[in-house]
């Protein structure tokens, strides 16, 4: 990204302040914005106060949509910093980048991912990865890229999957379960375990759900045993509920509780502790300009944690359609058969000491050469496609 460039994004920053009056209320602001040229992405949920509240050389974003209050899960808002506009310019032209190698879908095309640099560098680089077919596009790429940095790389043998690590015991519920069932533990279907996440919410029906992976019922889905199981440790199984909706391409089966027990936004780790909202695309960004890890708990892998290596990322690697909105961290052996469902988080930087924000849903790992991480929807595309929210 250019000084000029950069520069050029300031002024137009300044000259947007310039221009915003006195009691302008929310509609004529984001018209403002707009008309400015700038990303809806950045200005649709900040109000004038945040936006005016920035230095100069800085931009404000959403970071994370966060509970006010612990206990109640429709108090949910947008929390804001403010961060370099050198930086968000190159993060920001790497996503509209990234959608739009996604959306050509040229031959050779397996999949991309965004990789903001830190704040200081004001960078940001689009990993793409190639089949044998696409090993020559470099120079189409280099056109599209337009300033950014394109990293490329052929990958080889992707359907050869590799046997995954020896089987391990899988961690059970225990019984004390009346506050509700917390993530990390295991849970059945009909025919395969996984791994419960924490409780997801509906906004518009103000439901709240058991989640696991949709693809734990890929041999029962067109059947009508759609229910989820809970083992428990030294006590019978329950019944937690049927399945409510699935959703293939982000991988995720909502459940909704039967009654006997409830979801709880809570993680099954040493500190217990308790998810307050989620990360959004720009918040995973700002995680990765500061070099944080973030965490996860499965059923059969237990904790880990591990950097992060790609956001809004595309993978049509399996299917024979591309996921969008994912996640790439860790490496292959921070997820085994039976963690899917699990979700990945990092402690919520304004909250108390066990709060915790969700960045992403755990659903696969890689088992190709050159390559080692996990990968998954992040939670803020479960809120722009469903309206979920964890």
């Amino acid at each position: 990204m250019s000084e000029a460039h950069t520069e050029r994004l300031v002024q137009r920053l300044a000259a947007l302040r310039d221009r915003i009056e006195d009691g302008m209320d929310r509609r004529e602001f984001l018209r403002t914005v707009v008309s400015g040229g700038f990303a809806v992405g950045m200005a649709q949920w900040l109000g004038v106060d945040d936006f005016l509240a920035a230095d100069d050389g800085e931009v404000p974003v959403v970071t994370a949509l966060v509970r006010d209050d612990p206990d109640d899960p429709w108090s949910i808002r947008e929390r804001t910093r403010s961060v370099p506009a050198k930086w968000y310019a190159a993060v920001e032209k790497a996503f509209e980048l990234n959608d739009r190698l996604a959306r050509t879908a040229f031959t050779g095309y397996l999949g991309s991912a965004v990789v903001p640099g830190d704040y200081e560098s004001g960078t940001a680089t689009v990993s793409v990865g190639l089949s044998s077919d696409g090993h020559s596009l470099g120079e189409m790429l280099e056109e599209l890229a337009e300033g950014i940095d394109i990293d490329a790389e052929t990958i080889i043998d992707v359907e050869e999957i590799q046997d995954g690590p020896e089987s391990r015991e899988p961690k059970l519920a225990d019984a004390s379960i009346a506050d509700g069932v917390p993530s990390g533990v295991a849970c059945e279907t009909p025919s395969s375990m996984a791994t419960l996440g924490p409780a997801l919410y509906d906004p518009d029906d103000r439901k709240r759900f058991f989640v696991t992976a949709d693809h734990a019922f890929s041999d029962t889905r067109d059947s009508t045993d759609e229910t989820l199981v809970l083992p428990r440790e030294g006590n019978d199984p329950i019944e937690l509920g049927r399945v409510d909706r699935f959703h293939p391409v982000a991988d995720i089966a909502t459940v909704e509780p039967n009654g006997w027990v409830e979801p709880a936004s809570r993680i099954d780790a040493p500190s217990r502790p308790r998810v307050r909202g989620q990360f959004t695309k720009f918040g995973l960004a700002d995680l990765v300009a500061r070099d944080e890890d973030l965490e996860k708990v499965g059923a059969l892998s237990g904790h880990t944690t591990g950097k992060i290596q790609g956001i809004d990322a595309v993978t049509c690697f399996t299917d024979d359609f591309c996921r969008r909105g994912q996640i790439r961290w860790g490496g292959e052996m921070d997820l085994t058969d039976g963690d899917s469902g699990s979700v990945s988080y990092h402690r919520d930087p304004e909250g108390e000491a066990d709060d915790v924000l969700v960045a992403g849903f755990n659903n696969a790992r890689t088992w190709w050469p050159g390559q080692s991480y996990v990968w998954g929807v992040g939670a803020y595309r479960l809120t722009e496609e469903y309206g979920y929210y964890f």
